[in-house]
């Protein structure tokens, strides 16, 4: 049986009911939703309609039709940064660690609206600081985009503190979510997020192509795609009521089932206790690595809160070659390389190396670390003979 540790990129094992959830879609109703008036239709719709709720329930949404469904947090993010709308010479302030999923679009935005961006960097403990952003912002900043945690160090950002500023100075604050949705605590009103970007397939526990983008309701977006909505189909335009006019095409009916089920099972176990238990096992794991020669653990001080990653590197070893080895002769599941965030590598001095990352989810227990440390020391030993 392998162990799986590579919970950041997608979720596995899903929760019990999430596998259920989606054949009885396949085999009871899988009906288009909302492109008719008949019971299957409209019991797709439901599907639709419940998953909004949970999730808005989640997050502290007071309007579920203010939260959009994408096959996943890129799409989301995309949406969320081109359908701003930003124009020559506005200025973003975003952070050294982002995704290429934030990073890509602004840059794409530098060279063909003539944006600035400015990324915010972490102090020397690798951590982030509300105050950098504040003195970040400029008279033309009109955005700001941060990540709730790093896909790389697993460093949580002080949401709540970005968001008041944000908040006091009028500026959106649009936040990725890809490693914190139903890992930390998100109140989009009490932390003044104004956009929030979520994918279903990690922290949520549903299936991948899933997803999706909280827009504060008085935030209007150009949709990123145009077409049949379901309602309106007389205009010639996109509609204008929500959440039709960001949901063209039709719905990932089967997918939202699954990423329901999932999001109970988060509810009904616990942010909190999600993320108690991951903190655990990965403090564990640092812990245990640093004491390995040779090991080089990457992020913040082992006493400082993270989201479940670590990422390291063995001395003289490949990244690659490293990870392949627990796959094949360890059947230990991890992701080696750039982990699509060169920018946070570069941040952390890895840029020529990648790194190891080992990511854990709530399935994970101490035993799979402890069966990684032994697994690290034995390949450790090979390149240091």
């Amino acid at each position: 049986m392998t162990i799986y540790l590579d919970n950041a990129a997608s979720s596995w094992p899903k929760p019990p009911g999430v596998k259920e959830a989606m054949a009885e879609v396949i085999d009871q109703f899988a009906a288009n939703p909302g492109r008719g008036g008949h019971a299957l239709a409209i019991k797709a719709s439901k599907v639709l309609f419940r998953t909004r709720m949970q999730l808005s329930r989640l997050f502290g949404i007071k309007n579920p039709n203010d939260l959009f469904f994408y096959l996943n947090a890129t799409q989301a993010l995309n949406q969320a940064i081109k359908g701003f709308l930003l124009e020559e010479g506005d200025h973003v302030v975003s952070t050294s660690i982002e995704h290429n999923s934030v990073r890509r679009p602004l840059e794409y935005l530098k060279r063909t609206r003539k944006i600035e961006v400015t990324y915010v960097r972490p102090r020397e403990d690798q951590q982030f600081y509300a105050d950098d952003f504040g003195q970040a912002i400029t008279e033309r900043t009109r955005l700001v985009v941060v990540s709730h945690a790093s896909n790389l160090t697993g460093c949580i950002l002080p949401i709540g503190e970005i968001g008041a500023i944000t908040r006091s100075k009028g500026l959106a604050f649009l936040v990725d979510a890809s490693q914190s949705a139903g890992v930390l605590p998100i109140d989009v009103d009490e932390m003044g997020i104004d956009m929030l970007a979520f994918p279903g397939h990690k922290g949520l526990y549903g299936p991948q192509g899933t997803g999706g983008l909280y827009v504060r309701s008085d935030i209007d977006l150009e949709p990123m795609i145009h077409g049949g909505t379901g309602s309106q189909s007389e205009a010639i335009d996109q509609p204008t009521t929500r959440p039709d006019r960001y949901e063209s095409g039709t719905a990932n009916t089967v997918g939202l089932a699954g990423l329901l089920a999932g999001v109970n099972f988060v509810l009904e176990k616990g942010v909190e206790e999600i993320h108690r238990h991951e903190w655990e096992l990965a403090k564990h794991a640092i812990m245990q690595l640093t004491q390995i020669p040779g090991v080089t653990v990457y992020g913040p001080n082992p006493d400082i809160e993270r989201v479940g990653v670590v990422p390291f590197n063995i001395q003289g070893a490949d990244a690659s070659e490293v990870s392949y080895i627990l796959d094949q002769q360890y059947n230990i599941a991890t992701r080696a390389g750039f982990h699509c965030t060169p920018l946070a590598h570069q941040t952390a001095g890895t840029e020529t190396l990648g790194a190891v990352r080992a990511s854990f989810g709530v399935f994970n227990t101490v035993e799979d670390v402890n069966q990684l440390i032994v697994a690290i020391k034995e390949i450790a030993e090979v390149f240091h003979i």
